[in-house]
């Protein structure tokens, strides 16, 4: 907990969860509180396990040179210990739903060198038929740091408002997916005197999203997010994706098609994903360093719309 606390964009995420998702288990920091934790017992963490890790949760997973009879034996033979309590982990959150409140939390620090701060509406749940395209709005947005020399050669709009007027040194949309809910928009870190610009530049690019999208974006969006989907892939375990693959949809997803869901996606399903997510929707800010010069939260509110004649 102590390496996490050092860990600014860490701190920056459990806090926008915090104010995002008040009073659901959501909005709790994953490790716990530092009292939970000095206090946790052999007791605290066998009934965890007892309640939480129960036979109809689970789902294993094998790649390799493996026969499938043979797992399903193993299985029989090693996993006869697990509780059969049939309680699922929908009915768990449909039973504290993970409520979104439009709110901030801002912890002002004029010793830090650098303000960082995140900006963020009500995303879609990992089954929702327009994740994929929030996906592509994501990096529709793009990331970028300084210490990089393609910024102001890049395809999105927001890097290149950033990085030829140099107003941050980093930032990163991002679209997180839950079981019922998720979070889509964008951390940045900048010099205190470049917050009033930055805010204005991410949330025209956000806002601009329901109402004025290029092709040429869109198609660029789709590509780059291909390319991170198979990277992805390719770096992690085989066993882990599928068993991820089979706890949130249930089955294998091929890789043909998720790129047809990719390829789906155009211009008018961004406007229309935008104006469900993004048009006069309330956010949720949290922010840390030296923000006095970050607009209060009306303003982040009054720039989800814009008046159209």
């Amino acid at each position: 907990m102590a390496g996490v606390e050092q860990q600014n964009e860490e701190v920056i995420f459990d806090h926008l969860h915090a104010t995002a998702f008040q009073y659901t288990p959501l909005g709790k920091p994953v490790l716990g509180s530092a009292h939970n934790i000095g206090a946790m017992s052999k007791e605290h963490l066998k009934n965890f396990i007892s309640t939480h890790y129960t036979a109809p949760r689970m789902v294993i997973s094998a790649t390799g040179a493996v026969k499938h009879e043979d797992i399903v034996n193993h299985v029989k033979t090693l996993f006869t210990k697990l509780s059969a309590d049939p309680t699922t982990a929908s009915q768990l959150v449909s039973k504290v739903p993970a409520t979104f409140t439009g709110s901030e939390v801002r912890m002002i620090d004029d010793d830090e060198p650098l303000a960082r701060f995140a900006v963020a509406f009500s995303g879609a749940s990992r089954t929702d038929s327009d994740s994929v395209a929030l996906m592509v709005m994501q990096k529709m947005l793009g990331s970028w740091n300084k210490e990089s020399g393609d910024g102001k050669h890049m395809g999105s709009e927001l890097v290149q408002m950033i990085a030829i007027n140099e107003i941050a040194d980093s930032m990163m949309s991002f679209s997180t997916n839950y079981k019922d809910t998720g979070l889509f928009g964008v951390y940045a870190v900048a010099k205190p005197d470049c917050l009033d610009d930055l805010a204005y530049a991410i949330m025209y690019a956000i806002s601009k999203l329901s109402y004025r999208v290029l092709d040429a974006d869109v198609i660029r969006a789709q590509n780059q997010l291909k390319s991170s989907l198979l990277r992805t892939r390719w770096m992690s375990s085989l066993a882990e994706d599928i068993g991820h693959e089979l706890l949130n949809y249930g089955r294998r997803i091929p890789v043909t098609e998720l790129f047809a869901r990719i390829d789906a996606v155009d211009t008018s399903t961004i406007k229309r994903v935008a104006n469900r997510f993004i048009f006069d929707q309330d956010v949720a800010i949290a922010a840390k360093g030296p923000i006095k010069m970050l607009p209060d939260y009306n303003w982040f509110r009054r720039r989800t719309y814009l008046l159209r004649y």
